[in-house]
């Protein structure tokens, strides 16, 4: 039974696991994911036995992306602290309408039933931790040295500076 605090939980991906994320998220490599954390009834709705559960804790990951740029690969640790509440679905829940967020809104999941996937969770959670644009360090460089040139060096400026290294 959840009540203000619980036990902490640590949860690992295997590697068949871990292998299916990594299609799923397209990535080079996933060689970890684990998550530690404790689950509570949310204490603003304690009195609602259809109140919302809390998710605290930490994700930890090593992956590899693809770099935007050139395709090579980019390394990424994590070592997050992640909030989720999961509140139950509601049939009047409009999966269209618009919620405003701020700062220190945590992610919801809905849930039905009487069971929470935290490893979906935990997934989802990576997903967003994850480097939106990974870029490799000699991108720029590996790039010039095939020919694409810089943004500066073909905007409506360029000519004028060329003229300007001329006199």
């Amino acid at each position: 039974m959840l009540g203000r605090g619980g036990d902490r939980v640590r949860i690992e991906a295997d590697p068949q696991e871990r292998e299916a994320l990594r299609q799923r998220f397209g990535l080079m490599e996933l060689s970890r994911l684990a998550a530690e954390y404790v689950l509570a009834r949310d204490v603003a709705v304690l009195a609602n036995v259809d109140g919302s559960i809390m998710a605290r804790g930490r994700i930890e990951a090593d992956l590899v992306q693809a770099c935007v740029a050139t395709g090579t690969a980019v390394p990424e640790s994590i070592n997050e602290s992640f909030t989720i509440r999961f509140e139950r679905a509601s049939a009047a829940l409009d999966p269209d309408a618009e919620i405003e967020l701020n700062a220190e809104d945590c992610d919801v999941i809905y849930f039905s039933g009487d069971q929470i996937d935290m490893g979906e969770a935990v997934a989802e959670t990576l997903s967003l931790t994850m480097k939106p644009y990974p870029r490799a360090h000699d991108a720029d460089r590996v790039l010039r040295e095939v020919g694409v040139l810089k943004e500066e060096d073909v905007g409506p400026f360029a000519k004028l500076r060329e003229l300007t290294k001329k006199n």
